[in-house]
Parts: C-alpha cells; structure tokens; sequence
C-alpha cells in the first residue's frame, strides 16, 4: 500500500479552530473521497507535541493500492477541483503545506 501525506505547517488562525475543521468536513473531504483508487482517508488534528517540534495542526493521510493508483488520482479532475477549494482552507491558515509519500510496510 502507499500512503500519501499532507503536513500542514503553521497555524490556524486563532478563533478559526471550528471553521478550519467544519471547511474540512463539508467541503474537503467529500473531494478527497472522491478520488479514484483511494483506500482510505484520515485526517489527524493535533492536540499535542513535544517541546521545540514543528506545528501540524494537520495531517491528511489517504491510501491507495500502488504508485500507478496515486500517480491516476492525481491527474484526476477530482483532484484539481479539490486543490482549488483548498485555497478556502488556506484562508484560515498560517504556512505551507508539504507533502511525502511512503511505502507502506507489512509485518
């Protein structure tokens, strides 16, 4: 399996906390489901971090069977409208985002 992630580093504008994550729910996460070939999505809000780490207000993890089912969900249609609708999201957020792709391991 390869699990994609989105880091979001920064911050939510204070006060923003429950319009950040009702946008999320509403707007963002019926896209994301949407993709073809996804397995799964999570989303991690943080709560909690050691002293001196970065802050990740949030993590998005999605699931897909390969490389070639990722590399179809993104240059799917779903996709870009979902990258478009982000912007929206951006307008509660403080930083980047970035992403990394991993190599599932089973044992």
């Amino acid at each position: 399996m390869i699990i994609r992630q989105a880091f979001f580093e920064g911050t939510i504008h204070a006060g923003k906390e429950d319009a950040f994550r009702a946008y999320v729910a509403e707007t963002l996460m019926p896209m994301w489901l949407a993709f073809p070939g996804i397995k799964e999505v999570r989303v991690l809000y943080n709560f909690e971090r050691d002293e001196g780490a970065p802050s990740y207000p949030m993590v998005l993890s999605t699931m897909y069977e390969s490389r070639e089912t990722l590399a179809a969900a993104l240059a799917s249609p779903v996709r870009s409208e979902s990258r478009e609708a982000t912007k929206g999201l951006l307008a509660l957020f403080d930083g980047h985002i970035h992403h990394h792709v991993f190599d599932l391991a089973h044992g």
